[in-house]
């Protein structure tokens, strides 16, 4: 054939295809004009037989075609593209990079090594993505006598697709004109929109253990500097695909089983069964749903909206000074608690500026992804944990009593995955308090829900609620993954069950407690938060903006304003420093160890000529449970009942001077 086309599976007698990817007038697209000459029935190595140089761009893809297709050509280039709904953010190029060499690693055992060696002896060249600048699914064959093929249409470089196993529009032109047109393409995309997959990377690229591998960082490495835009414009795309899986999971529990042949029978009775069950499950998320008020705040009206009411930013001056004292009030009665008191106070303070700030805390994450900044400084999880009878849902309940006027909160058995982004997709604004929430139930659930740090991001959410979790004992440490991405508060003072009986002050407080402080609260934060956006659209920034610095700072100006007497100590200025810091993500274990040196010193072991020091918790699980909260540097290992450390560091963090002791010396 010549410069014509013959498309498979086409009826028309001539038609327009939109194709390509040169830039022209804006608003505008390239469309090439074919010509329907005939149809042919081939096989696939029919199709691309008699050629020795193959360029192609692909989205899903098999490799044990793509191995078979190679080896009938002596030199090849492949784009990898991905057919998922994307922005092309930085972490989603990434992953779609590792997912894309996870496969052909995965899928090409004996086959990898012949890949790996045609790439050294320059025969095969591969890319992948990082732009989604070509929808084409487009191969481009030329032989050594200078015959040239276009092959095109709806086909990825699979089985299925070139198997007849599905319908697939596939055409083919012979001749120069078309392959120097889609040439011309394919070598801009590849230059300016993947990045090239080396046979290290294909057998090293690891997204914690060698992220130097992946190929965009490759390019980085190599060209000095890789400009990576994001494109926003498909947001209502990205949600859409979204709210499929979402929606999917969803409706999965009520699905049919499917039979031993992995069909599924969808007959008139399992309808029914599927209807009953989709309603009673909407019933319960409404009535959920129904106890979870919504409060939206509008950063740039300066407004916030409750239950569809608008609030009065202004509240008298009366009725502000009337919440700051029984805020004030009711932190005064834990003087009479038992335990370490002030560290209480501290800590319920701390948690309590958090608390307020977490309906501003969407918005801030959203703009930190747009600007490539990170999400840790904005958590949306709170875990309030410690000994019984230490006042945890009391507290929570005035927190809330204060913000919005109400105390929901869902209860531990309630508490899923799915359950609690469900309610955070339908809940605006005030945090969901998940209560009394047990050890078991927080592994199952918890850990793999606030590890889903992603959460809104990609869908472009700007009001979703918080979660706070609380728990008893049974908590007994938090693992680094979740510390890092989490508000912890651990209480370790309360009342006897007597003193809690005799005690109405939470009563007292919740009944006469209103919102008007914490609406002056949301008038100043929402002067200040336009500055805070903008300065994560600040390309040189170099520390993120500290929100809880600021609410601190708003909350103290108010107390100041608005209460007569001297601010207690605990009431101060806080920074993340004092969420985060390596010494308060890990005070319950250096209280554990600092008391132990102090009462008994025949538990440790000092090696000063190895620099070691040596800890014995007495059991096995009780070392579980203090390395999670010790910081990398310390070097902590475990050794049956032993925790083993870097003597010089834990002299450091522990704020004791072992190597000064003589008592338990070990020597070798």
């Amino acid at each position: 054939m010549n410069d014509d086309l013959s498309l498979f599976d086409l009826a028309d007698e001539s038609v327009s295809f939109p194709y390509g990817t040169k830039s022209i007038q804006q608003g505008k697209i390239d469309v090439v004009k074919f010509e329907f000459i005939e149809t042919l029935t081939l096989n696939w190595q029919e199709l691309f037989l008699g050629f020795d140089e193959l360029y192609a761009i692909t989205y899903s893809s098999s490799t044990g075609f793509i191995c078979q297709l190679l080896s009938m050509f002596c030199y090849s280039e492949i784009i990898f593209g991905s057919d998922e709904v994307m922005t092309y953010s930085l972490q989603e190029i990434m992953a779609h990079q590792l997912k894309t060499i996870e496969k052909l690693r995965s899928d090409m055992s004996k086959q990898k090594l012949n890949l790996c060696k045609k790439i050294d002896d320059d025969q095969l060249r591969l890319f992948v993505s990082r732009k989604r600048i070509s929808h084409e699914k487009i191969y481009l064959l030329r032989a050594k006598d200078g015959r040239k093929r276009t092959i095109f249409g709806s086909a990825n470089l699979s089985h299925s697709a070139f198997h007849g196993n599905q319908r697939e529009n596939i055409g083919y032109i012979d001749g120069d004109r078309a392959f120097d047109w889609y040439y011309d393409s394919f070598e801009s995309f590849k230059e300016e929109c993947s990045d090239s997959i080396d046979s290290v990377s294909l057998i090293n690229a690891d997204a914690n253990e060698n992220a130097i591998e992946i190929p965009v960082m490759k390019t980085a490495n190599k060209k000095k500097l890789v400009v990576i835009e994001p494109d926003y414009s498909n947001n209502e795309d990205v949600r859409f695909v979204t709210d499929i899986k979402l929606l999917s999971e969803k409706l999965k529990p009520h699905m049919p089983k499917k039979e031993k042949n992995g069909k599924i029978f969808l007959s008139s009775e399992s309808t029914k069964t599927i209807r009953r069950k989709m309603v009673d499950s909407n019933i319960q998320e409404k009535e959920l749903r129904g106890e979870h008020p919504q409060l939206v705040i509008d950063v740039e009206m300066k407004t916030a909206i409750l239950n569809g009411q608008h609030l009065d930013l202004h509240p008298e001056r009366i009725a502000i000074k009337n919440d700051v004292e029984l805020f004030m009030h009711y932190m005064s009665g834990y003087d009479r608690f038992h335990g370490d008191v002030w560290s209480m106070q501290a800590r319920y303070y701390e948690f309590a500026n958090w608390f307020f700030t977490t309906p501003f805390m969407a918005v801030m994450r959203n703009m930190a992804v747009k600007n490539h900044h990170n999400l840790l400084p904005y958590p949306v999880f709170g875990l309030l944990y410690g000994q019984s009878k230490a006042g945890k849902t009391s507290f929570l309940e005035t927190l809330l009593k204060m913000m919005i006027g109400q105390k929901p909160k869902m209860q531990a058995p309630d508490f899923t995955r799915s359950a609690i982004e469900g309610l955070k997709r339908s809940i605006q604004g005030a945090p969901i308090i998940v209560d009394d929430l047990t050890q078991t139930r927080f592994n199952q659930h918890a850990i793999e829900t606030i590890k889903n740090d992603e959460f809104g991001v990609s869908e472009n959410l700007v009001s979703y609620p918080a979660v706070v979790i609380s728990a008893n004992e049974d908590v007994k440490a938090v693992a680094p993954e979740v510390i890092r991405r989490t508000v912890i508060c651990r209480v370790q003072a309360g009342l006897t069950n007597t003193e809690v009986m005799k005690s109405n002050i939470v009563r007292k407080v919740q009944k006469n407690i209103s919102t008007a402080f914490y609406r002056e609260y949301v008038r100043r934060m929402l002067e200040v938060l336009p500055s805070l956006i903008e300065e994560l659209k600040d390309d040189e920034l170099t520390a993120a903006p500290d929100i809880l610095k600021v609410s601190s700072e708003i909350i103290c100006e108010i107390f100041k304003e608005y209460y007569q007497n001297e601010l207690p100590k605990y009431i101060r200025q806080l920074t993340l420093d004092d969420y985060f810091s390596e010494r308060v993500t890990g005070a319950h274990a250096r209280k554990i160890i600092k008391d132990s040196w102090k009462v008994n010193r025949k538990s440790f072991v000092i090696n000063r000529k190895a620099n070691e020091l040596r800890y014995n918790t007495g059991q096995t699980w009780e070392v579980d449970r203090i390395l999670k909260e010790l910081p990398e540097d310390l070097r902590a290992t475990k050794s049956r009942e032993w925790i083993v450390m870097d003597l010089e560091k834990a002299c450091e963090f522990f704020e004791v001077d072992f190597k000064r002791h003589n008592f338990g010396l070990y020597r070798k």
